[in-house]
């Protein structure tokens, strides 16, 4: 028996644009910058995150206007409908559905798997709850367990554990801090080598 194969992808950084980047460029708290391309502990870096928030008064529907104003990647709608012709595909992502629901809308609502916010009265990000730790991870072993193959590719540090439980896993676009870290995993550069690599591994 053929044994089906999944895509499991990140959203951030290979579909559409960084969150945390686009909400510091439109606030001005440079350091919401920061992303897990830079601190690799997760924890670490949304403590951080919340605290900024609180200390600028910045509540969920602030962010959630900057997260309205963002499209896809250039190329990323156009690349997703051609991968899920050939195979299916499930995002998972260390984002929250109280940010991703606009961004799903327009990438034409693939099935997403992602974390939840904790929000006060006052509509403030007080914490944040994760499906399981280290999700993604777990989510591609789950799918191996129900005898599927998984591909999986993502671009930065809270991908690797994914991109190593998986079937095969590559790294897309990543900066070089991670390749550097990571050079057992190949890279694609940009949506034709992730078409490629998928359509290769299709045929394996």
């Amino acid at each position: 028996m053929v044994q089906p194969t999944i895509l499991a992808t990140d959203l951030e950084g290979v579909l559409v644009p960084e969150i945390w980047i686009a909400v510091a460029e439109r606030t001005g708290v440079e350091r919401l910058r920061l992303t897990t391309r830079d601190i690799p502990d997760y924890d670490e870096l949304m403590r951080g995150r919340l605290a900024l928030l609180r200390e600028h008064c910045l509540t969920l529907a602030d962010i959630q206007r900057v997260i309205g104003a963002i499209d896809p990647l250039p190329g990323a709608v156009e690349a997703l409908a051609q991968l899920r012709e050939q195979v299916q595909v499930i995002i998972l992502s260390d984002t929250y559905y109280e940010f991703a629901l606009p961004l799903m809308t327009k990438l034409g609502w693939p099935t997403l798997f992602c974390h939840s916010l904790v929000v006060d009265a006052h509509g403030m990000i007080t914490d944040y709850r994760l499906r399981l730790p280290d999700s993604k991870t777990a989510a591609v072993r789950a799918l191996r367990e129900l005898r599927f193959r998984v591909l999986a590719v993502g671009d930065s540090y809270n991908d690797v554990g994914m991109l190593a439980a998986a079937d095969v896993g590559a790294l897309f676009e990543p900066p070089d801090n991670v390749v550097a870290d990571y050079p057992h995993f190949p890279v694609l550069r940009g949506y034709q080598e992730l078409l490629a690599f998928v359509e290769r591994e299709m045929r394996e």
